[in-house]
């Protein structure tokens, strides 16, 4: 394996973990102990969006692991052209590519509205005005939308990427 290879692997793996990690971690705990604790959580939201800006750290991850794993799949199906991506691996690390692409926009989604529900809190002021509760309650119906495919899609990008060698379609 040549040094190119090697480092897109552990690029794609090294940050697909951590997207990954942090999606589930975030469907799981994070999202649920924010809506959870009340004012506490809005100030924990907030900080983490818009101090940490947990969104774009994700989406880099996000990136990095999409095009690694172009490149990847690129240099193995040799341009997209071999027979090998309709073999058993191909398919399975097609599929795999499949869910991973769907829970990157779905995750972009979620990770924009999570900023731009962050920004409308900041700028409330003690009691939000009926423009501003309307627009938190419609963010919130998206994030409720938008979070579990992007969670799931990237369980099922997961599961696929770790079988696929082993899958016989």
């Amino acid at each position: 394996m040549d040094i190119y290879l090697l480092i897109l692997r552990l690029v794609h793996i090294f940050a697909g973990i951590i997207w990954g990690g942090g999606a589930l971690i975030m469907e799981f705990f994070i999202g649920r102990s924010i809506a959870a604790t009340g004012e506490s959580g809005k100030e924990f939201a907030q900080y983490l969006m818009a101090r940490l800006r947990m969104h774009r750290f994700m989406t880099a991850m996000a990136l990095s692991t999409d095009l690694a794993g172009t490149l990847l799949y690129w240099h193995d199906s040799n341009g997209f052209t071999s027979a090998w991506m309709t073999s058993s691996t191909g398919i399975g690390f097609g599929i795999g590519a499949v869910f991973g692409l769907i829970a990157f926009v779905f995750g972009a989604i979620f990770g924009g509205t999570n900023a731009k529900l962050a920004q409308v809190g900041a700028q409330i002021q003690g009691k939000p005005t009926n423009e501003q509760f309307a627009q938190i309650q419609a963010l919130q119906k998206r994030i409720k939308t938008v979070s579990p495919i992007h969670t799931y899609c990237m369980i099922l990008a997961m599961i696929f990427m770790a079988t696929a060698r082993y899958l016989v379609f």
